[in-house]
């Protein structure tokens, strides 16, 4: 198995496009700490809107690493899974496309392990993206920015999260981002199973990750009721939820408190068993597979 798992991540770093992802989050998250170190201060009081108005706000202070991170957060997971589909869908369909399926299934190995050594080498895959990740929008941030505390902005106003009450949330925010990019993966390599050539599950995938999200964004009772609490996309947005904390009787903030815990802990389970049953489906599909290539 091991052996199995170093040969499909050789084929996958050995790909430019798995590169290309790296270089895109890259150019996308440095343009954003750019404008920011540029005018931050704009745009901070553009999103608290005319707090300052009713009290003192240090917009200086308020620009710092774990915001920018947390900026960048929202804009930039939205279309990593773009970038994990450009690469899952490849894994089975790549190698049919190119004739060595065939070659791959006679070997001594079962059909089982070669679809989880595929899947496992995906998630070497999307650690590593989410790894980049952290350390450009995180480290790089903080060593430019520094730290303070943490404003966030809900839909009953704002939150400040003093500044040693923050990291922490970061590390359950990406562990949590890395179970829902597992399952774009396994959605990825279910239809390269089923697939001949790379585009069609690539495509695919991001047509079904668009799809979900519009209609999981619906404010449609009939979906909001019978469609979205089946979708994977109602799930994925859950790494918010830690940065959410309880407040007591005088409003203050309950530091090292999560408001929504259960809700993560739902969307947890909910995750891991679309990723079980997606990758038992694969495996269940290529074991049944005629190999033709």
């Amino acid at each position: 198995m091991w052996t199995l798992l170093q040969i499909e991540l050789f084929k996958i770093f050995k790909k430019p496009r798995t590169y290309l992802a790296f270089a895109i989050i890259a150019a996308f998250i440095f343009l954003i700490q750019i404008g920011l170190l540029a005018n931050g201060k704009d745009w901070m009081k553009f999103i608290l809107g005319g707090l300052d108005e009713t009290m003192d706000m240090e917009y200086g202070k308020l620009m710092n690493g774990y915001a920018v991170c947390f900026f960048v957060l929202n804009l930039l997971l939205v279309h990593v899974p773009i970038l994990v589909a450009l690469v899952a869908g490849d894994l089975v369909s790549g190698e049919a496309s190119m004739g060595t399926l065939r070659l791959l299934a006679a070997k001594p190995v079962s059909r089982s392990q070669i679809i989880l050594a595929k899947f496992f080498a995906s998630a070497v895959y999307v650690f590593a993206l989410l790894l980049w990740i952290a350390v450009i929008s995180l480290v790089i941030s903080i060593a430019v920015f520094g730290v303070n505390d943490l404003v966030v902005a809900k839909q009953t106003g704002v939150q400040l999260i003093e500044a040693d009450d923050v990291l922490w949330r970061y590390f359950y925010a990406f562990g949590f981002a890395f179970i829902a990019m597992m399952v774009v993966a396994a959605i990825a390599l279910l239809l390269s199973v089923l697939s001949e050539n790379s585009i069609g599950p690539i495509v695919a995938t991001v047509g079904i990750i668009i799809v979900c999200t519009l209609v999981s964004e619906m404010e449609i009772p009939i979906y909001q009721k019978y469609i979205k609490p089946y979708l994977f996309t109602t799930y994925m947005l859950g790494w918010k939820g830690f940065f959410y904390i309880n407040s007591n009787q005088d409003g203050e903030t309950i530091k090292g408190s999560i408001q929504y815990l259960p809700a993560i802990l739902k969307s947890v389970a909910a995750l891991l068993a679309y990723i079980i049953a997606l990758v038992s489906a694969s495996i269940f599909i290529f074991r049944k597979k005629d190999i033709l290539s």
